[in-house]
């Protein structure tokens, strides 16, 4: 890799690019990774100016692959046009040329972890001094409520996108777009828990109305309407669900009411 870190070098994206060429670096090294094979470098402007006149570089960041037969084509170059600075794209780059493997592993953050715990630990301490009523906090409905939050907040991703340090979103350097979704499936942004969350949301409350509407005792015309919004709940949010899925895993053979 090839770049320009020094702030008065004004690169927005080198530091970015940076910090994902480390992380594909960091996991060729990973256990039982034969390093001899492939090596990384990283060479700065400001350090080396001489590599960059002799392969005649104008732009950062760029990065190339020189095999070890010194047979130098185009596609030894990184296409930034084709391809995102991401560490999943350059290790599908690094396959093709060396034909070696590497799984990206995004390095650890316990921030998020800790931060998780800090909110727990104020939140009991406040209900401790605060003496909560007894009779609130085994109340079935507010039991039932905190289960599911629980539960949806887990199944959306929370927690493994505060572990890995994912970003909110992802904003593309060539066209300055915004992705809340995150194409790679091994990979997913925090916007993207949200909006899973948000679904998971919409269809546990349509199996719930349709609960309610088969064994409430309201008139008809009522139980009518709560299965007929609950049965459009499921349908729609959950083929939603299947959707972003397909989006991500575009092999998977399921799918329901759309592509």
């Amino acid at each position: 890799m090839l770049t320009a870190l020094h702030e008065f070098n004004s690169c927005v994206m080198c530091k970015g690019a940076a910090e994902e060429f480390q992380i594909l670096a960091n996991s060729y090294q990973g256990p039982g990774a034969f390093t001899t094979k492939v090596f990384f470098a990283m060479v700065d402007y400001d350090e080396s100016p001489e590599v960059f006149e002799a392969l005649q570089v104008t732009s950062v960041p760029s990065f190339f692959h020189f095999s070890a037969q010194w047979k130098f084509t185009t596609d030894d170059i990184y296409n930034l046009r084709g391809r995102d600075i991401v560490a999943d794209q350059m290790a599908e780059w690094v396959a093709e040329r060396t034909h070696v493997s590497v799984r990206i592993r995004q390095p650890t953050n316990y921030h998020g972890l800790l931060k998780l715990g800090i909110l727990l630990a104020l939140t009991g301490g406040l209900g401790y001094f605060l003496k909560w009523n007894r009779k609130s906090i085994s109340c079935r409905i507010l039991c039932e409520v905190l289960t599911l939050c629980f539960v949806i907040v887990m199944t959306s991703g929370q927690m493994w996108t505060y572990i890995r340090g994912e970003p909110y979103v992802q904003r593309d350097p060539r066209t300055g777009h915004k992705h809340y979704i995150s194409k790679f499936s091994q990979a997913q942004f925090a916007a993207e828990t949200f909006i899973i969350s948000l679904f998971n949301m919409c269809v546990t409350l349509g199996m719930v109305l349709l609960d309610k509407a088969a064994t409430s005792t309201m008139n008809v015309i009522k139980r009518k309407m709560m299965c007929l919004a609950g049965v459009c709940l499921v349908a729609i949010f959950f083929s939603w669900l299947l959707f972003l899925f397909r989006f991500k895993v575009p092999d998977y053979p399921h799918r329901f009411l759309w592509d």
